[in-house]
């Protein structure tokens, strides 16, 4: 059962260009089908500050990584960065970071940028999109951010958090797509993903 309907599918393998764990489970969701292709893209490179560029860009460079090994298929990338004051939270280099950027967007809000990128091979077209969403975190309590920052689960995570695992208790407000918060938009990558298949690469 997918929510895609079949006769607008691109009938190619799907490759998704991420090993994250969240983007994997939010695409089967949707009953995608898709092998996993890791891209090796050093997300610390990337000097651009806008958040816009800066997610769709890195985006596409890890899209366009697999699928210059890819013959034939659809390459998916994404990138999730946190934004707070018009500066970009990465994932924090060790537990007293992450404690800090916590402290940062306590009783805050934030937004929430993922930029993604749809590279159709052999043709070699490309698209790219992003989605922004609001988050407000209450204010958080000292032994909160200690107690959550000992689990280890903020270390692999745009701004040391993740909506879906027990700091779902810190935010108080979302404005804007949900699961754009836990690492990918569904929706505007479904609808995305139609019009560019039919617009460019329906043969």
């Amino acid at each position: 059962m997918t929510a895609f309907p079949e006769h607008r599918l691109p009938q190619r393998p799907f490759y998704l260009a991420s090993q994250s764990p969240r983007r994997k489970q939010l695409l089967q969701l949707i009953g995608l089908k898709f092998h996993i292709l890791p891209s090796a893209v050093d997300e610390d490179a990337c000097a651009e500050t806008d958040p816009v560029r800066h997610a769709e860009t890195l985006a596409l460079a890890k899209a366009m990584d697999v699928a210059r090994g890819v013959t034939e298929g659809i390459v998916v990338g994404a990138d999730t960065i946190v934004v707070l004051d018009g500066n970009i939270l990465g994932k924090p280099v060790d537990a007293a970071d992450a404690a800090r950027m916590l402290k940062r967007l306590s009783g805050r809000i934030h937004q929430v940028y993922t930029g993604f990128a749809i590279v159709c091979q052999p043709e070699g077209r490309s698209v790219t999109g992003h989605e922004m969403t609001r988050v407000h975190f209450r204010h958080l309590q000292e032994w909160e951010i200690q107690s959550y920052v000992a689990t280890g689960s903020p270390m692999d995570k745009a701004g040391a958090y993740g909506i879906q695992d027990q700091s779902a208790l810190f935010a108080d407000r979302i404005e804007g797509c949900f699961y754009n918060v836990v690492g990918f938009p569904l929706t505007k990558f479904y609808l995305t993903l139609l019009k560019f298949w039919d617009e460019t690469c329906r043969e």
